[in-house]
């Protein structure tokens, strides 16, 4: 069987295991949310953290709540990392900088995971367990409040209430992904990733030197980071390190992961807004950018330029051999599509257009299938806009699911929208323009621009994963990353809670005949077309000068 062959059978399991849990899972999800009924353990949590569970919020004090459970986050991660070297389970590992610490603690709070450091080499067990792995579950749960929110505010007419976070958040973690997790991290051993307590194993080598393998509870880590679109390694290599991703079985499992609630949460939105075509609609277009730039990567990687690639036939430099070039194009696309920012090979070492593709499905603002609540509720702002534009083209006041979009909802949208490219242009364009910056360069010309400009927007969408050429190490990358990823988690959640709260308080319109279809094949090519002229408008003139540039010469 060719590789080709191969990869084309993966890609078919991969879309039959997705079709096969969309409906009970999406269903499942859209229950958990809007049961009445609480689980005894639940009940239990809210008496001890003395929440009322019956009673709704307004919008303003639900972003309170995630503004502040966010803080508190970045606050206890940052000292766990200060403090490694007197806590338990530290294996001796060295005191963690300021920077680096502040870098870090905004990074898994905002779902970004980005990693300025060797983890295997950083951190000790409890930093990993008791911090980066409870805020994998923490800021995964984040974003699907928020996107439940949205949701809501869709659902409900004449009030100010979209729910409470506090309800939202535990069951979000207890309901769904804790029960999840768990069973993955079993399927994920018995392939044999490895997790273990131990701080390593010492290897004798061929001739007599003696090394030292890092051991970690690395499955139990690796089914949440997957699951939460997290994508923050125990190991260095991330998921191209044999005891993350062994075999190709685990591979494919791990690339499930990271879309099946991004996914299902389109069911989710359709049943929760008792239209279930309108969860398609977004499914369609979901699938169409992740399929498109799947198609764009993999003839990339297969045919790629450069003298060396062509002696070679292929471009195998930075991909792993177990997963060849089919695999490594579906975990690319995949993880750059949500906001995981996991891989499997090198992306730096992708070809120009490969490398060009994965980070524009990132400048698309992550929304094929995007990350765990991220994704529906970003693409939701595009379809607004779609709306929007349309209402404008015909001379009627738009409307989306029987409420008005007027000038606040479109406000609301368009921050949301536009927050990621303002942050991704303006530090990116400061950044090449340091002198420093030159000296963190691996590269030079075209591809050193693709390094940075690949670095912020993937700090700005939350992603995480990184073109490795650049040393990002030095305080200016390690305070503006970190600012980055703060003001592009917030600056939308924030809008978004307020466009929920603005649609919440609405009464529902009738549909009428001059009403805009907003399920079938005509909007989702509404909503595909915003999403590229957006994204064109806003990142051609850059891309144009990196990985365009890099693909034609």
């Amino acid at each position: 069987m060719n590789d080709t062959v191969a990869g084309l059978l993966q890609v078919a399991l991969l879309i039959a295991a997705l079709a096969a849990v969309y409906k009970p899972l999406g269903d499942y999800m859209a229950r958990a949310y809007l049961s009445a009924k609480h689980w005894r353990v639940e009940r239990a949590l809210y008496k001890v953290v003395r929440v009322d569970a019956e009673s709704d919020q307004r919008w303003t004090t639900y972003a309170y709540g995630v503004i502040g459970f966010s803080f508190v986050s970045v606050v206890v991660l940052y000292l766990l990392q200060r403090l490694q070297t007197i806590l338990p389970l530290g294996l001796g590992r060295p005191e963690i900088n300021p920077a680096t610490a502040f870098n870090t603690a905004i990074s898994f709070v905002t779902n970004t995971n980005w990693q300025s450091y060797v983890p295997e080499q950083a951190y000790g067990h409890l930093v990993q367990m008791a911090g980066l792995t409870v805020q994998n579950f923490a800021s995964a749960a984040i974003g699907i409040c928020v996107a439940v929110a949205l949701i809501r505010g869709f659902m409900r007419a004449g009030t100010d209430r979209i729910g409470n976070l506090w309800v939202d958040l535990t069951r979000t973690v207890i309901r769904i992904l804790l029960p999840l997790s768990f069973v993955f991290a079993i399927v994920l051993i018995g392939l044999g990733v490895v997790d273990s307590l131990s701080g390593g194993i010492t290897v004798t080598t061929l001739d007599g030197a003696q090394h030292t393998i890092a051991l970690a509870p690395t499955a139990s880590q690796e089914a949440i980071k997957e699951l939460g679109t997290n994508g923050g390694g125990i190991f260095n290599a991330n998921s191209a390190h044999p005891f993350e991703n062994p075999n190709a079985w685990t591979n494919l499992i791990e690339i499930f992961l990271l879309l099946v609630i991004p996914v299902s949460l389109t069911r989710t939105f359709g049943v929760m807004v008792a239209d279930k075509k309108q969860g398609y609609t977004i499914l369609s277009v979901m699938a169409l950018l992740w399929g498109g730039m799947l198609a764009v990567i993999w003839w990339a990687e297969a045919h790629p330029n450069g003298p060396a690639a062509l002696l070679a036939g292929s471009g195998m430099e930075g991909k792993e051999t177990r997963f060849g070039i089919p695999a490594s194009a579906l975990f690319a696309d995949s993880t750059t599509g949500t906001s995981t920012g996991a891989v499997n090979a090198a992306h730096d070492s992708l070809s120009g257009l490969g490398g060009g593709g994965a980070m524009l499905n990132m400048l698309f603002s992550e929304i094929s299938p995007g990350g765990t609540g991220t994704g529906i509720y970003s693409i939701l702002v595009f379809a607004i806009v779609a709306v929007f534009l349309a209402g404008l083209m015909v001379g009627r006041t738009p409307e989306y699911l029987g409420k008005k979009l007027g000038r606040k909802e479109v406000t609301m949208a368009s921050i949301a929208m536009l927050a990621m490219p303002t942050l991704v242009l303006v530090l990116a364009g400061i950044a090449v323009v340091l002198p420093s910056t030159g000296a963190a360069l691996t590269n030079p010309g075209a591809h050193g621009l693709s390094e940075v400009l690949y670095a912020y927007a993937s700090a700005s969408n939350n992603n995480g994963s990184a073109f490795g050429g650049l040393t990002v190490t030095n305080d200016w990358f390690e305070s503006t990353l970190g600012v980055a990823m703060a003001f592009g988690r917030f600056i939308p959640i924030l809008a978004v809670l307020c466009l929920a709260g603005g649609l919440a308080a609405q009464k529902k319109i009738p549909p009428s005949a001059g009403t805009l279809p907003t399920s079938g094949p005509l909007f989702a090519s509404m909503v595909a077309g915003t999403v590229l002229l957006v994204a064109a408008l806003t990142f051609v003139p850059a891309l144009a000068l990196g990985p365009i540039a890099e693909a034609m010469s």
